[in-house]
């Protein structure tokens, strides 16, 4: 039985120890060299002046048992937990005018998310709500903005989420997120007077519903 020396353990440590140690297995032991460095290893068994170690990956190498110093129990980890199922997006809840939601946002390059938020805030989906400023339906829009999408009847919900889905569109490009919510409910005057989101706090609340019913269906 031939005996590794000193001058081919260094070359073996470079070559085995360190990559063994970079293996994904926990190792059961590691071996502690006199010169300082380590190998981590599957077992181990002195015979005399030399020392079999069992590798990780498989096959012994002998060493001079002289060059080495101890060797010491690695404990195992506990297995880690399985990962957690990919979770599915959270669907929106059943409302009524679903379809006509989503067909709206589509052709108006909206966030359905978004125009039901809208309409949860405004209406809470009554196509019959109305306001003592004169705000009609679903979306709550004013007799100026009714007449300049043509909308005949302001409660019926098709016409009604259409005309407030291309008026909202038109918001968001001008103003962006925060500025057209708040135009939409304060006027596109005032957003551009204040130079975004007025200091008023019905409009400030407004916008912050929308937003937070926005995240939470995310």
């Amino acid at each position: 039985m031939s005996v590794v020396r000193s001058g081919v353990l260094g070359v073996c440590l470079a070559g085995l120890c360190y990559s063994s140690l970079a293996v994904a297995p926990v190792p059961a032991e590691l071996v502690h060299f006199t010169s300082g460095q380590v190998l981590a290893i599957e077992g181990h068994r002195v015979e005399g002046e030399t020392a079999a170690l069992t590798l990780r990956g498989g096959g012994e190498v002998l060493f001079d048992a002289r060059l080495i110093d101890s060797f010491k129990s690695v404990a195992s980890p506990p297995p880690p937990p399985p990962p957690a199922p990919a979770t599915a997006p959270r669907p929106l809840p059943e409302t009524p005018h679903a379809a006509l939601i989503r067909d709206a946002a589509d052709q108006h390059g909206l966030a359905d998310t978004l125009l039901h938020a809208l309409i949860e805030v405004e209406s809470s989906y009554r196509a019959d709500a109305e306001s003592p400023l004169g705000a009609k339906g679903l979306m709550q829009l004013m007799p100026g903005i009714l007449a300049r999408y043509g909308v005949r009847d302001p409660f019926d919900p098709a016409a009604n989420i259409d005309a407030g889905a291309r008026y909202l569109r038109g918001l968001l490009d001008e103003f962006g997120i925060r500025g057209g919510l708040a135009a939409y409910n304060a006027g596109a005057g005032s957003v551009r007077k204040f130079g975004g989101v007025p200091p008023y706090p019905e409009t400030h609340r407004f916008v912050e519903r929308v937003l937070r019913i926005v995240d939470a269906a995310r």
